[in-house]
């Protein structure tokens, strides 16, 4: 049977900051077994093969908080459609998804639309979206017919895709 989990919520925004990478690393730099570590996280299955494809695509731009103590948080910008879309979004922090946030969205041209996908159960990314005036323009049910995974949402910022997670 499939039993709803949570809804996830389309944010769209406007490119109008410029920021600096602060201390954040383009995510090709990090080993990638690390990398691979950190997103299967947040993920019910590994994706090594998608994530080297995901890090590296055209018109594309992931960064990573990585320093002494390994990665605490991970995320990419890409071209979509319409503007940019921003997925994955994870961070042990809100601090460290709000500089990955402002990094990524410094990478795409001033008055271009982006997209962030947020699980609506992620208090911290509520307040984020909102503290940079992200308008929701639709939602999505996440169900699941095999029970609700183990994952960390409030650590969760931006998912992937919706087709994803």
């Amino acid at each position: 049977m499939i039993k709803l989990a949570y809804n996830n919520v389309r944010f769209e925004g406007m490119a109008d900051d410029d920021a600096c990478l602060d201390g954040l690393v383009d995510a090709a730099d990090v080993p990638f077994d690390e990398l691979a570590a950190y997103d299967r996280r947040f993920f019910s299955a590994a994706r090594h093969s998608f994530l080297s494809l995901w890090i590296n695509q055209p018109e594309g731009f992931s960064v990573a908080a990585y320093g002494k103590n390994g990665i605490s948080g991970f995320g990419t910008i890409r071209s979509c459609r319409k503007g940019y879309k921003i997925g994955p979004l994870f961070a042990d922090d809100r601090q460290t998804a709000e500089r990955i946030f402002v990094s990524l969205t410094a990478k795409i041209p001033r008055g271009e639309y982006f997209y962030l996908d947020v699980p609506s159960v992620n208090p911290f990314a509520n307040a984020m979206v909102k503290k940079h005036n992200l308008r929701p323009v639709f939602k999505t049910a996440r169900m699941y017919s095999r029970g609700l995974p183990d994952l960390p949402l409030e650590n969760i910022y931006g998912v992937t895709s919706f087709e994803l997670g």
